[in-house]
């Protein structure tokens, strides 16, 4: 099946169902991230430091990349910055374009898959912040090497992703207070459930996951020419597997200012 086309629609209907990655932020944070306060998340809790951006947004070049759902992107927008949003998803876009009409910002949305940044050119921003969104993606360096390729030198990109441990456990038994090993790594649930489990995900239109390996995340981030500056861990509280061990990552990354 055509994963990206699917997870599209998917994520519309996601929208429509108020998933917590939908809901737009309110007027009270745009009102502080107007007054300095930037409040924005890679992973599940923890704020993103701020020492990881410039110490002023103001026409700062910022994609976000598979970011939509009108969170991020109007918080950057009411800093200063100069955004643009990049989403498989038009309702997700939609969130954005909402916020910004409400709030009198200017944001830039554009629809493609996160693999492919063509309707960008070389060197066209800043920073790419690129939250927890390359488990809908089947193969993740090409989103790296087009990371690399939007970032002008001296860039940097903002990610954040589920370790791989996680899809190492059965779902039904997780949802029964269990920890059951059933999966191999690197997971892809259009593989690896079965054709039962496959057609009710795809009945309720549920997004379908890949799980991909610290040597596609961080190795991958590397080959395509970044090198790492800093990284942090974070959970998912409702996930029985947080009592023992974070399950997200959150990596800052930067593009050389030069090769030589």
């Amino acid at each position: 099946m055509d994963i990206f086309r699917y997870n599209t629609r998917a994520w519309d209907s996601q929208v429509d169902r108020k998933n917590q990655w939908t809901i737009p932020v309110s007027a009270e944070e745009v009102a502080c991230a107007r007054g300095g306060e930037l409040n924005v998340i890679l992973t599940p809790l923890k704020i993103v430091p701020r020492a990881w951006f410039p110490s002023g947004l103001s026409g700062v070049r910022i994609l976000g990349l598979a970011c939509g759902g009108g969170q991020q992107g109007p918080l950057f927008a009411a800093a200063g910055a100069d955004v643009t949003i990049y989403d498989a998803s038009a309702a997700q876009l939609g969130q954005d374009r909402a916020v910004a009409k409400r709030e009198g910002l200017t944001i830039r949305t554009v629809q493609g898959d996160m693999a492919d940044l063509s309707a960008f050119d070389d060197e066209s921003f800043d920073l790419v912040f690129h939250p927890c969104s390359n488990c809908f993606a089947r193969d993740i360096e090409p989103v790296w090497r087009e990371a690399f390729r939007v970032l002008r030198p001296g860039g940097e990109l903002l990610t954040g992703f589920v370790q791989p441990h996680w899809y190492l456990f059965d779902e039904v038994e997780h949802e029964k207070g269990r920890l059951v090993v059933r999966h191999r790594l690197p997971f892809d649930e259009a593989r690896d459930l079965t054709d039962e489990e496959r057609e009710t995900f795809i009945s309720n239109l549920e997004p379908l996951l890949h799980g991909h390996t610290l040597d596609a995340q961080l190795g991958g981030q590397m080959r395509a020419g970044f090198l790492l500056v800093d990284m942090y861990e974070d959970k998912e509280p409702k996930f029985l597997l947080s009592k023992y061990i974070d399950s997200y990552m959150a990596t800052r990354a930067r593009r050389p200012a030069s090769t030589h």
